[in-house]
């Protein structure tokens, strides 16, 4: 009997927190796809390329120029002199290293200017996922990345950012 009086009380707890749920208000919110959706994230977008496309270019060039080098050392590379093979490569050695160098110092600057952006607008996005959430009363918000499917209904992500959006 007492086993029986257990799983029945446990039965209607377990009823009891289902009706709770049941009356919670969920939601789901892709934070980082707010954040990127932006009409900030998008300006710092334009203006990141702007900034940083002259060095993009270089780096660029630089790579084309190191494989042109590459592809003439295979190709006539066993039809040269000595001296010149010694020359090609060095060229080739050079070019890498300068490659590599002007690579690593803009992926460095733009991560810089990107936690900047992100310094400045994380507060502002985190006021919008608060006003969203106080305007809606939700009890429960889950991050979208942790959920299979979801209604539309459910999700916040849009209502986050349109309150980021117009706030300046």
């Amino acid at each position: 009997m007492g086993k029986f009086t257990r799983v029945a009380v446990m039965s209607l707890l377990a009823l009891a927190s289902f009706q709770a749920s049941a009356e919670m208000k969920i939601a789901v919110l892709d934070y980082q796809m707010a954040l990127l959706e932006s009409d900030a994230a998008k300006k710092y977008s334009v203006d990141a390329e702007k900034q940083f496309g002259a060095q993009l270019q270089r780096v660029k060039n630089l790579e084309a120029e190191a494989k042109r080098l590459q592809e003439r050392l295979q190709r006539d590379g066993g039809q040269m002199e000595q001296s010149e093979l010694e020359k090609l490569e060095l060229e080739l050695r050079q070019k890498v290293r300068e490659f590599q160098l002007q690579s690593r110092e803009l992926n460095e600057a733009k991560a810089q200017s990107d936690r900047q952006m992100l310094e400045t607008l994380r507060p502002r996005l985190d006021a919008a996922v608060e006003g969203v959430l106080s305007a809606g009363g939700y009890d429960l918000v889950l991050d979208r990345g942790g959920v299979i499917e979801v209604k539309p209904q459910f999700d916040i992500t849009r209502q986050v950012i349109e309150r980021l959006n117009s706030t300046r």
